[in-house]
């Protein structure tokens, strides 16, 4: 798993064609650390034809945060929102004093040229489904964001392209996707270890 922008995020980006178009660039992480995903975005951009003019790292709540374990449970609230409404502001700022794009000067955020490697999840693996508890609406297909979740006659789960992002989890609306004990770990291991708030980071 990327501790960076992830692959078929950093995939999809490559795609686009911009024509110097001014970007802002913004990053959600689960309140541990945004490691190296701003710096590799703001790297990416400019491929794509973007010219990156401010940077945010918000928090939301995090992929493995549960009822028992929550981690950021609830975010984005109302303060981050806030920030965010004033991060906005302050762009809109700057861009008065910005006749092209190509007035724009390079973005500094932080982060480490090479990046991190990011953390080894060991054999690829998955949420898994309580046929028990599933009622086949196929809403775990829908909100999958690599399309590792086919639903035919029961719910069918490909473990390589999963990236473990819990979204089939958080969505199913009986509790019939459930994390599997390494994840139920990490949720644990999270919540003792990165409870307390972290604010947002902007970058102009």
């Amino acid at each position: 798993m990327p501790d960076g922008v992830p692959e078929v995020a950093a995939d999809r980006l490559r795609r686009l064609k911009a024509n110097d178009t001014p970007a802002i660039l913004v990053v959600v992480y689960g309140n541990r650390a945004f490691e190296d995903a701003l710096l590799e975005l703001s790297d990416l951009s400019p491929q794509a034809g973007f010219r990156p003019v401010a940077g945010g790292a918000f928090i939301g709540e995090h992929s493995y945060s549960t009822s028992e374990n929550p981690t950021a449970h609830g975010r984005p609230d109302a303060g981050d929102l806030w920030k965010a409404a004033e991060f906005g502001a302050e762009i809109g700022e700057k861009m008065t004093g910005i006749n092209s794009p190509f007035d724009i000067e390079p973005l500094n955020v932080p982060g480490n040229h090479p990046y991190r490697d990011g953390w080894d999840p060991g054999e690829p693996m998955s949420p898994l489904t309580e046929e028990d508890n599933c009622i086949k609406c196929g809403k775990c297909a829908v909100v999958c964001p690599v399309a590792a979740i086919t639903m035919i006659d029961e719910v069918t789960t490909e473990e390589e392209p999963c990236i473990m992002c819990c979204a089939c989890v958080k969505n199913c609306p009986t509790g019939a996707r459930v994390m599997r004990a390494r994840m139920q770990e990490l949720s644990e291991w999270l919540n003792k270890n990165y409870s307390e708030r972290r604010e947002p980071e902007t970058f102009l």
